[in-house]
């Protein structure tokens, strides 16, 4: 069992630097212009029912003591503008198959007598003043005819503005996977994570970290409203998994 109050701490995760990845390379000013995280179809799996939980730890529904089954990870990151500049209570949405390749969507029907119950497969964050994100869930699956994946939603001001995907980077199945080699091969390079095993996690923890920089340059106003942020891209796509 994983009870919530053995997970590391978001403060640990986000400043403590079991996040790896990009957020290196993402320092506001470093670039005159960040590259866009490309967006991907929604698919038809986002919940048509939301969990009785929604935050952002994936592998606890409300006060089980029966933990999702999968290998956990901490997934982070930060919400930026194109010029690298944080944006900050951005409303960041995930979804993706349990360790069973089952969508809580009810209509998903490919092994749902294999549902993991225990699986949250939803959550929800807010991004704080550095456009900082924390979710803690379980690596990707591969789900029939896709390559392992976790659905990203990025909204502000109540409007979708980005709707996105993560993938595993070398999995031996990106290869084959029609959405994800539809984008640009510099682009693509934004949407492969590191997923990496947490040293000294007595439960082969592991940490990944994606950056997500929208195609825009936020203006803040006072009242915490960003300006300049475009219209929805949500897209909704019927397309697999």
């Amino acid at each position: 069992m994983f009870p919530k109050n053995h997970l590391l701490g978001r403060r640990e995760i986000l400043q403590g630097g079991v996040a790896v990845g990009t957020a290196a390379f993402t320092t506001a000013g470093v670039f005159a212009d960040m590259i866009q995280t490309p967006p991907q179809t929604e698919g038809p799996f986002y919940p048509n029912r939301m969990p009785l939980d929604t935050d952002n730890d994936l592998l606890v529904i409300n006060d089980s003591i029966t933990p999702g089954v999968g290998e956990i990870t901490h997934l982070s990151g930060r919400v930026l503008d194109r010029k690298g500049n944080p944006i900050r209570n951005a409303f960041v949405e995930i979804w993706q198959v349990d360790n069973n390749a089952v969508y809580i969507h009810t209509d998903d029907r490919t092994n749902r007598d294999n549902q993991d119950t225990n699986f949250q497969g939803y959550g929800r964050f807010l991004t704080d003043s550095k456009g900082q994100y924390y979710f803690r869930t379980i690596k990707p699956v591969p789900y029939p005819g896709r390559t392992p994946h976790i659905h990203f939603g990025i909204s502000k001001n109540a409007k979708r503005i980005l709707t996105t995907q993560l993938y595993v980077k070398d999995h031996p199945a990106n290869a084959k996977d029609g959405i994800l080699n539809r984008i640009d091969k510099t682009a693509r390079e934004t949407v492969l994570g590191d997923f990496n095993p947490i040293p000294g996690s007595k439960f082969g923890e592991l940490a990944v970290n994606f950056d997500i920089v929208l195609g825009i340059t936020a203006q803040e106003a006072e009242d915490g409203t960003m300006h300049g942020m475009g219209k929805s891209d949500r897209q909704g796509g019927r397309r697999r998994g």
